[in-house]
């Protein structure tokens, strides 16, 4: 215990650089749930999974825990790439002594601005860079992340619901013809619920929906 604390306050340059470290690595982790929920794909995921079971109708299946964990797994295949970028160009290097933790940042931050600032529309950026007073940028290494999480965010809101309206329709069309055929038949007591879910559940799995939802996710990026 006594080592860990004079880590803390010993002056020792090795002693300064692994206190930096491990204040960097704690500050990461503190940020970690905003980081992948904002400046990854996660959001259209886990809002295109949810729509997905909206959709079907079928409640609490599958768990919100399961949804979760898939657009996790997903996220972390999809952002692999940036990921590695990020961890050759500015963890190991400043993990190695090689980088200042300010090189650190920039470089770091290079990697995940451009992944976000081709999935932003230009609409959306705009809007918060004029509300921001920000002119505009020559590189995306120029936009602030003030303004590009925000814009990105909204982007993939946008593009999630967008999926999601083309999900939901083949399933409205059951509801409503079941619907139709329950009142021409005078059964407007039984809720159409209950007969148009075995049917959806059966069109979603003769038309392999998880296949399609997922290639289309993964294809969006």
């Amino acid at each position: 215990m006594n080592d860990f604390i004079n880590i803390f306050s010993g002056t020792d340059p090795e002693n300064v650089s692994t206190s930096v470290k491990l204040l960097l690595l704690l500050t990461v982790f503190s940020l970690a749930p905003g980081i992948l929920i904002l400046m990854t794909c996660f959001t259209r995921i886990v809002v295109v999974l949810s729509f997905v079971r909206m959709s079907l109708g079928t409640q609490q299946t599958p768990p919100t825990q399961v949804l979760i964990g898939i657009a996790l797994f997903m996220t972390f295949f999809i952002m692999a790439p940036t990921f590695n970028e990020i961890n050759d160009q500015a963890i190991a290097p400043l993990m190695n002594d090689e980088i200042s933790l300010d090189e650190a940042y920039t470089e770091a931050s290079g990697p995940i601005k451009m992944f976000m600032a081709e999935e932003t529309r230009q609409k959306d950026l705009s809007l918060f860079m004029n509300y921001a007073g920000i002119e505009r940028p020559e590189s995306v290494e120029d936009i602030p992340l003030t303004t590009l999480v925000p814009a990105f965010a909204i982007s993939e809101l946008k593009t999630a619901f967008q999926m999601g309206f083309m999900i939901f329709i083949p399933f409205l069309v059951i509801d409503m013809a079941v619907a139709s055929i329950l009142m021409s038949m005078g059964m407007m007591m039984l809720p159409p619920v209950i007969i148009s879910l075995p049917f959806k559940i059966l069109l979603f799995i003769l038309v392999d929906g998880w296949y399609l939802v997922t290639s289309s996710l993964l294809r969006g990026f």
